[in-house]
């Protein structure tokens, strides 16, 4: 494979994960996600409840519409008020529009606003609806609020400044004309009040959001539909209990379905019911005015939430983890254990920060990162390891042990470099076969039989090499070439014994077989094994076209001539010589158990130094 083609696989799974992190924050579905998790939170976070405020309700029913009919003429409202103003309320912000009267007492509803100073009227900015005509600018107010893209409402548009004195929110402007306090006002516009201030991409939010709109906050809520609250009908009929007026913040607006003054909020998201969760507007300004309320006294929980180049650093930081631990850790299941256990950490963290602490900060881009990455590392290390186990398979074929596959394994990127086995010298102990006699009875089988018979026998000196860690390097037409210690360096005493268990294993699987041979009337099958150690040059020898494992010295040839050494000299169905340099590598415990026969010293044609040879007594 050339360079180019590496680099495109190592580089293509990290340009995958990058796309992916990529589509989630540019489609809008990484904010989707957050979003959920913030609703979730914020349902099952334990909330306070809406009586513990001075706030009251002043609610118009789908039954005063009934009866009052809609829109409510401005004389009952005129009464209403009268009927507040009475019970020494500290403000009354009156959720709707009238910048238009209705009835013949509309001159009555502007007196009022315009001498009563505990009166609010409110305007709407973006639909260019104005307050109550004659309402002084500073108990005028706008109540716009901010939706997500979701159609759910879960932040506060608390204030916009460099404004008009017009330009107020509804609800600091009700807190404020019921505490004759703007000093929350003034520390935001000099911008030295402290609070978890929404700003672009913040939290969980992927989008920006527009500063126009001011300063913003995640909206607090009290426990849903717990605030103090009574129809416009009971108020006229006075079945108020004055308790529920006197001192109190009064807001007046509409619960009625039919007039659409609904909010979805994050409980909608999680509520099971027959018909949707909504919250009326005129709640969600009391939940505003009470926000205001703690905040002044100091009781609010002001949380944090990570601005927007934070959850950038956050997500290169999980994204970086990621990476790390897909490629560091070499185990592959265990990177994946580590992986998914520090994802389900981090972000069991995260929201628990968010429930316990008010702490936002984005989840699922961190957390895609995390994932992604560390993905990216195992898909790349899986194809490279794909790419090293064809390596490996095609260096050595199927002729090791699963013992030393799992070592050459594990140590591949030691051993293999540009797709061969290095070049080294090692010790080794050579295990060499050939069958006695193949020429004569090759003539009398035809060639399918005589492949059968012949592999029978083979299948046995495999089994018995490769159930010991040794490798089969090749075939020799009627025999094989075996090697103990090979391509992974082990103990030499250790290879040693291996290969002579391996002959003993041999020898009893071919007295099985050729009984089997003998009562199917075919002939017996006899080898021969020279076994010699010594050091060896391992390594991968041929071209690109062509390449094998070669084990190339002194040693294999020892063991070869030893093999086919005086061929006549065989009885039983397997003859073994096996040199001094051997044996003598074999624990004392060990060898003093093989019989053995002294054939006395041998000069192998091509070496210098004789061999003292042994031949392996096994028909005991």
């Amino acid at each position: 494979m050339n360079r180019a083609a590496q680099l495109i696989q190592r580089v293509a799974p990290l340009l995958v994960a990058l796309i992916i992190l990529i589509v989630l924050r540019t489609t809008g579905l990484a904010q989707t996600i957050d979003l959920v998790l913030y609703d979730l939170i914020t349902t099952h976070r334990e909330a306070r409840d809406g009586k513990e405020t001075p706030i009251t309700l002043i609610t118009i029913t789908e039954s005063d519409i009934k009866r009052f009919g809609w829109p409510i003429d401005d004389g009952l409202l005129c009464q209403a008020l009268d009927r507040l103003l009475a019970d020494n309320v500290r403000a009354i912000g009156l959720d709707l529009y009238r910048d238009q009267g209705v009835g013949p007492n509309q001159e009555c509803l502007r007196k009022r606003f315009r001498n009563e100073a505990k009166l609010v009227s409110i305007f709407n900015a973006v639909a260019g609806i104005e307050a109550i005509p004659g309402t002084p600018p500073e108990r005028q107010s706008f109540n716009d609020l901010s939706l997500d893209s979701d159609g759910i409402l879960r932040r506060d548009l608390v204030h916009v400044g460099e404004q008009d004195e017009a330009t107020v929110s509804f609800a600091m402007r009700v807190m404020e004309v019921a505490t004759g306090d703007t000093k929350l006002r003034q520390a935001i516009n000099s911008n030295q009040l402290i609070d978890a201030w929404l700003s672009a991409n913040a939290g969980g939010y992927h989008n920006a959001i527009d500063a126009k709109f001011g300063w913003q906050r995640m909206l607090h809520f009290r426990k849903p539909g717990s605030f103090r609250q009574y129809s416009l009908a009971q108020l006229l009929d006075g079945m108020v209990p004055s308790q529920a007026i006197d001192n109190k913040i009064i807001l007046i607006g509409s619960t009625a379905q039919s007039l659409r003054d609904l909010f979805e909020v994050p409980h909608s998201r999680f509520h099971y019911g027959a018909e949707p969760f909504q919250i009326s507007g005129v709640e969600i300004h009391a939940n505003r005015i009470a926000s205001l309320l703690d905040h002044r006294d100091n009781k609010l929980p002001i949380g944090w939430i990570m601005p927007g180049w934070g959850n950038i650093v956050l997500i290169f930081i999980y994204s970086s983890c990621g990476l790390l631990l897909g490629e560091a850790i070499p185990s592959l299941r265990r990177s994946v254990q580590i992986v998914s256990l520090l994802a389900i950490s981090l972000t069991a963290g995260l929201l628990l920060l968010h429930l316990h602490q008010y702490v936002w900060i984005g989840t699922a881009l961190p957390l895609a990162g995390l994932l992604s990455m560390s993905g990216s590392a195992w898909v790349r290390r899986g194809v490279i390891s794909q790419q090293h186990s064809q390596q490996i398979r095609r260096l050595l074929g199927q002729a090791t042990s699963p013992a030393v596959a799992q070592q050459l394994w594990n140590q591949r990127e030691e051993l293999l470099s540009s797709g061969r086995f290095e070049g080294q010298q090692l010790p080794i102990t050579v295990l060499f076969t050939d069958t006695a006699g193949f020429t004569s009875i090759s003539e009398r089988l035809s060639p399918r039989e005589l492949m059968q018979w012949l592999n029978r026998g083979i299948a046995i000196c495999v089994r018995a090499v490769t159930s010991r860690g040794g490798m089969v390097n090749k075939f020799t037409g009627d025999g094989m070439l075996a090697v103990f210690g090979v391509p992974v360096q082990q103990n030499t005493a250790d290879e040693a014994k291996a290969a002579f268990e391996a002959a003993i294993e041999i020898h009893a699987g071919l007295k099985r077989l050729n009984q089997e041979l003998e009562d199917n009337g075919e002939p017996a099958l006899r080898m021969r094994v020279g076994i010699h150690s010594g050091e060896a040059l391992v390594g991968s020898m041929g071209s690109a076209e062509r390449i094998e494992y070669a084990v190339i010295g002194d040693t294999v040839n020892c063991a070869s001539r030893l093999e086919s050494l005086d061929k006549k000299r065989h009885e039983g169905v397997l003859r073994v010589l096996v040199s001094d340099d051997t044996l003598n590598l074999l624990d004392p415990s060990f060898r003093d158990t093989v019989s053995r026969q002294s054939w006395g010293t041998i000069h192998v044609k091509g070496r210098e130094k004789p061999l003292e040879v042994n031949e392996l007594i096994l028909d005991n």
